[in-house]
């Protein structure tokens, strides 16, 4: 038997010591295989090892081996072979759509001698698709349904092609004759990665479980390098790391994730002791935890104040206002977004004085103050940020560099001004500067500033 508990928003695992089919449980060789021409010519990029990557490790397995091939015959029964050779399970992304160039389907069912078959299911949820879209169905896309016998569907429910898992048993690639899975998904992120978290991980949580409990969590910062972050716990965890915690780090532009984990009988109660530390050391910079986004905190935070937002953009061009609006239920909080990116606009509809304007430049304190504040008075918000910044790659000076912002918070009891040099290219500057904007507006929120 496997127990799987999920404690509240934590999402601690604890894989509980079991058996399956009266055998004991067994570490798991897993190998990824991205396919697709467009991978490999730098058009599209690849962001199935990092997100597969991690929803795997957060649940205790590893990806011992990772490849990227193109659309050719060779080059993916090849990878498919090696990988059946050596994996125990072998996840393979792409090539499972109705072009010409979606082959994998035919490739492992060639591979591994099987005949294709049409799926009722799948053939309906194709033609549920179109029907649902008022779209005729292309003859093409029929293609999809066909299924190597045997195989297990995976449904779509973003998409037409669906997935497809196959235990090769008797596995005519391993030495050992072991038995493999080899797991087939679309490329599309926006189909796999439900379709991985809905429908794949169970399956492996059943035929691959862990031995003995394991316990993962992930704290998300902001604020701090990779490094700052390190240097800040390394010494404080020692200890617990001498009796068996795991620490991992993940840096993006603007975040670190921190990962804390632990096998074994005392694994939850060292996760949670290295948890407590964490956040004496570091608290102020977490702002979430496992998949938790920044704007998201955010909007749950002024839903469960019941206060509202205002945004006066100007550098980041709406980046903000579009960060807030992906996250459901927006709508309760954010008032309005203007994009002032003339000093015209900024005087017309947010009152910021010419007189201003004409002695300190559009990039300056004072001018982000007024702007901040115009929106709030305007729109009535309880909250109201603005930027404004020099982007690049010119307009910079010796006292105003490429990078210079200024982000401004107006509330009911003050504003506050941040000035900032984020030198970057254009497209990343806009993020980091809508992150320390966001950064700011919840260390308010929590009183922190």
């Amino acid at each position: 038997m496997l127990i799987v508990r999920s404690v509240g928003p934590k999402q601690t695992f604890n894989f509980e010591l079991s058996t399956l089919n009266g055998k004991t449980p067994f570490a798991v060789n897993i190998e990824l295989i991205n396919t697709g021409s467009e991978l490999m010519l730098g058009r599209v990029l690849n962001t199935h090892q990092q997100w597969i990557g991690r929803q795997l490790a957060d649940l205790g397995y590893v990806v011992t081996h990772q490849v990227s091939v193109p659309d050719a015959g060779s080059d993916v029964q090849q990878a498919v072979r090696e990988a059946l050779s050596r994996a125990d399970l072998v996840l393979a992304t792409g090539g499972l759509g109705p072009t010409s160039d979606d082959i994998t389907r035919d490739l492992v069912a060639e591979l591994l001698g099987k005949k294709l078959r049409e799926d009722a299911v799948a053939l309906a949820n194709v033609e549920s698709f179109f029907a649902i879209r008022k779209r005729p169905m292309p003859a093409q896309t029929r293609v999809q349904a066909l299924v190597p016998e045997g195989a297990i569907v995976l449904q779509n429910r973003h998409g037409t092609a669906p997935g497809l898992a196959i235990e090769v048993n008797p596995n005519p690639f391993r030495n050992e004759s072991k038995a493999s899975w080899l797991i087939l998904l679309p490329g599309p992120p926006r189909e796999l990665q439900p379709m991985f978290s809905e429908q794949v991980i169970p399956l492996i949580l059943e035929r691959f479980p862990r031995a003995g409990v394991f316990v993962s969590r992930t704290l998300k910062t902001t604020g701090l390098g990779e490094s700052v972050v390190q240097e800040s716990i390394a010494a404080p965890l020692k200890q617990l790391t001498d009796a068996g915690l795991e620490i991992g780090y993940c840096a993006r532009t603007g975040e670190v994730d921190l990962r804390l984990a632990a096998r074994g009988a005392g694994a939850e109660k060292i996760v949670l002791e290295a948890e407590q530390i964490v956040r004496q050391l570091i608290g102020r910079h977490i702002f979430g935890e496992n998949d938790d986004q920044l704007e998201a905190v955010i909007v749950r935070l002024l839903m469960e104040r019941r206060e509202t937002l205002a945004l006066a953009e100007s550098c980041t061009g709406g980046y903000i206002a579009n960060r807030i609006t992906n996250v459901p239920g927006a709508s309760a909080v954010l008032l309005a977004g203007l994009v002032t990116y003339s000093n015209d606009a900024k005087q017309m509809f947010l009152g910021v004085r010419g007189e201003t304007l004409a002695s300190h430049g559009a990039v300056s304190e004072p001018v982000a103050r007024e702007m901040a504040e115009g929106a709030r008075q305007k729109t009535g918000a309880h909250f109201a940020i603005a930027v404004t910044g020099i982007a690049g790659p010119a307009g910079g000076t010796p006292d105003k560099p490429v990078g210079t912002v200024f982000i401004a918070l107006a509330t009911d009891r003050h504003t506050l001004v941040l000035n900032a040099l984020n030198r970057y290219d254009r497209e990343t500057f806009k993020y980091v500067t809508s992150q320390q904007a966001l950064e700011l507006l919840r260390r308010t929120l929590l009183n922190q500033i």
